[in-house]
């Protein structure tokens, strides 16, 4: 862009373009690679989630090697890098614990993958009806292949519950047969011994 006072506008494109977008593990195959690129950035505002996975995306993001203090308690209690607060000081405050401000925390997400690892999630899904088990598991597919906002655990069990206190069993063969049975005449034994 030239110098020249008031021309803040330009027309041509910069100069030198990549054809290629970065790679961060295309000459890296090293473990400390692996881990970084599996980390999942979550219980941070958004800005701060941002800004984490671009320092993973173009291999900025440096791991602690040790825990740290945290700026509230003088624990050190952090494990997380980039972070100045414990999870703890975070939760009781309601704060980032990256940045420190009061911001809408992004949850952890549930991938349907970790789904069948989740003993809460697989032990709630047993107590529904195939049906109702069937229709659950598709919506969480559906929320994973999306790319908006995905489910967090507690959502998936609370639907869950109310999923299982809609089941009324209504649906099963002796549902009309009660548990007293007053609708049937009781045989007497005078019947009997006329016949």
């Amino acid at each position: 862009m030239s110098s020249q006072k008031g021309n803040t506008s330009r027309k041509r494109p910069q100069k030198h373009q990549n054809t290629t977008s970065f790679k961060n593990n295309l000459y890296d195959t090293s473990n400390k690679t692996k881990f970084i690129n599996s980390i999942q950035v979550v219980n941070v505002c958004s800005r701060c989630k941002n800004i984490i996975e671009w320092k993973i995306k173009y291999k900025k993001y440096k791991p602690l090697k040790a825990p740290k203090k945290c700026t509230k308690c003088d624990l050190k209690a952090i494990t997380h890098a980039y972070h100045i607060l414990c999870m703890k000081c975070a939760r009781e405050g309601e704060v980032c614990p990256k940045c420190g401000k009061k911001e809408e925390i992004v949850p952890e997400a549930v991938d349907s993958g970790d789904l069948k690892q989740d003993n809460d999630i697989v032990q709630a899904l047993k107590c529904l009806s195939e049906r109702k088990r069937r229709a659950m598991l598709r919506k969480i597919e559906k929320f994973k292949d999306s790319d908006e906002e995905k489910m967090s655990k507690e959502d998936i069990l609370e639907k869950i519950k109310t999923l299982s206190m809609n089941d009324g069993r209504s649906d099963d063969y002796f549902d009309d047969f009660g548990e007293d049975d007053s609708d049937f005449p009781e045989e007497s034994d005078e019947e009997e011994d006329e016949a």
